[in-house]
């Protein structure tokens, strides 16, 4: 329970929250699942007709009792209408066509005139509820979280009106996100208004946190450069030791099978920025140098996937490879088919500044407790993980490596050896803690806000490469 005595409230700005699905929504649901242990209380400011591919209610029992939701109303069109203007731009035999030219069209409209993104359209009603609800309810912090990159700026009006203080959470790096996320080509019209309203939201600032250390570093010094004294510092993501049950008795039979394939399961999104090219590669090559250990290799694949990533699995069909691949499931799902697996993938692509990404589901594969298949760039997410019992470590481009490494998994699986198991110590990624961190910046953020009030600044705030504050 925190030092203080009296309970505080925040209030998050999140545009994804449950029902709506996927790993985006886990930082601030857990978060306010285990912040009363701490003192403080939570409501939340979300949409009430969220534009996202993905559902799951059943993330809604994470949220406790006192929690106050508003949903506000947002004017964006249906995910089926954005997904409709999505995709490529070309025929079939390679040649762009008009449907193909209108959708690309569109997209550069909606990219240019919605800045910084399409969530900008939830920002008149969730604006009035926002002041609405503060008015009603006293609150002690706002902090918002990205991306969408908009609700910075939504977090940024209330924080003026009402004079709280304002915590930014980046979940992603904001030019990482334009860079490669779908559909998001930035001109430069749009990259020079984005980034001045990133200068603005920063310099807006009380707190800045990001989910890794070098990415906390980068942030620090766009912060920095664009006239900030916001302290910036880092949370990970981490895994909720409630989600992790004992493994059904079908998966534990399945793992001890010993005429059961080798199941290499990535559970999550597949798109261009975790590519799963490297590994389909090295498994053709295996196909053809192998055959028989590569009819050993079951790929697992649940979640969703971009045409393209699909398209490159189909570079599998005809070989001994079994490609399993199922749609988007529930995070229970998810859960059981991590403990299913003999090891789980992880991917990150080779490309600029994605070594300072750590999947959210690194930290879920973790608690799996199976062995984790890295295919990434050296980086952060390597430092998490390097130290795991049965982690594999491989650079996308090591086209060697990966084969050799695939060879050697399935020549042991091949011989009998399976993975026990281990109690490794991963205690440090909990839910609990991790808030136990975001309720001691709270704590803080309150009382050097109202320092700051009386004309004093603080200096004493533990910086990104100082390490998370204790």
């Amino acid at each position: 329970m925190s030092s203080m005595t009296k309970p505080r409230r925040a209030l998050f700005v999140s545009y994804l929250f449950p029902p709506t699905g996927g790993v985006g929504v886990h930082r601030v649901s857990k978060s306010v699942k285990y912040l009363p242990q701490f003192g403080w209380s939570s409501s939340v400011l979300t949409v009430s007709n969220a534009s996202v591919p993905l559902h799951d209610p059943s993330l809604l029992r994470d949220i406790p009792a006192g929690t106050i939701i508003r949903r506000a109303k947002t004017y964006e069109p249906g995910y089926a209408v954005k997904a409709a203007v999505s995709g490529s731009q070309k025929s079939a035999g390679g040649r762009a066509s008009i449907t193909g030219f209108v959708k690309g069209l569109a997209r550069r409209v909606a990219n240019t005139a919605l800045q910084p993104d399409s969530q900008i359209l939830w920002h008149p009603h969730a604006y009035r509820d926002g002041l609405k609800l503060l008015a009603e309810t006293p609150h002690d912090v706002i902090i918002a979280t990205g991306p969408p990159f908009s609700s910075f700026l939504l977090g940024k009006k209330l924080s003026r009106k009402t004079g709280l203080p304002l915590i930014l959470d980046y979940r992603d790096e904001w030019d990482i996100s334009n860079a490669y996320w779908e559909n998001k080509g930035q001109g430069r019209f749009a990259n020079a208004v984005q980034n001045r309203q990133q200068s603005r939201v920063v310099r807006a600032a009380d707190l800045i946190l990001a989910t890794t250390p070098s990415s906390a570093m980068a942030i620090e010094e766009f912060a920095f450069r664009n006239g900030s004294r916001a302290p910036v510092s880092f949370i990970y993501n981490g895994f909720d030791p409630d989600d992790w049950r004992t493994a059904p008795p079908d998966e534990a039979l399945r793992l001890t099978d010993p005429n059961a394939k080798f199941r290499l399961a990535f559970i999550g999104t597949l798109w261009n920025l975790n590519s799963i090219e490297p590994v389909v590669e090295a498994l053709l090559r295996i196909s053809r140098e192998q055959p028989a250990l590569a009819e050993r290799m079951e790929l697992f694949l649940a979640g969703r996937r971009t045409g393209d990533q699909d398209a490159i699995l189909d570079r599998l069909n005809g070989t001994p490879v079994s490609v399993v691949r199922h749609p988007f499931v529930s995070h229970d799902e998810a859960v059981a088919l991590m403990r299913s697996a003999d090891a789980l993938l992880m991917l990150n692509s080779d490309l600029p500044k994605a070594q300072r990404i750590i999947n959210a589901k690194t930290f879920e594969y973790m608690a799996a407790r199976r062995p984790i298949f890295v295919v990434a760039p050296p980086g952060d997410v390597w430092e998490v993980v390097r130290d795991l019992p049965g982690t594999v470590l491989c650079a996308p481009g090591d086209q060697e490596g990966i084969v050799s490494k695939l060879l050697l998994t399935l020549e042991l699986h091949r011989c009998g050896e399976r993975f026990e198991g281990a109690n490794w110590d991963i205690s440090r990624f909990e839910r609990g803690r991790l808030t136990a961190q975001l309720a001691t910046h709270f704590d803080r953020i309150v009382h050097l806000s109202t320092d700051r009030k009386q004309g004093l600044r603080a200096n004493s705030w533990p910086k990104s490469r100082q390490g998370r504050p204790g």
